[in-house]
């Protein structure tokens, strides 16, 4: 078989977003969940369909998970804070 048989090829879609960037859900203790689906790439097949003939798609997604805690509170390592130094006084009033 030739090298191309073995393989699909794709031509890049561009899309939009439709309604919200967010769901979110909120917890028995009050903490608020909210997860974001990105597509980071969606290209349909031109040399190839589905067996039943409707299109064959490659997605590629990211999901984004942030939790926020009913008091809205949170703490960070001193190490890491430790690595962050402000910038020098001759620029923090610019």
């Amino acid at each position: 078989m030739s090298e191309s048989k073995n393989k699909i090829d794709f031509k890049m879609l561009d899309y939009e977003r439709v309604g919200g960037d967010f769901v979110a859900f909120k917890l028995e203790d009050g903490a608020l969940v909210k997860v974001k689906v990105d597509l980071d790439r969606v290209g349909i097949a031109t040399n190839h369909r589905n067996p039943d003939g409707t299109p064959h798609y490659a997605i590629n997604t990211s999901v984004k998970i942030s939790i926020i805690p009913n008091d809205r509170k949170f703490s960070v390592e001193k190490s890491l804070k430790d690595k962050q130094s402000p910038p020098p006084p001759s620029q923090m009033f610019s």
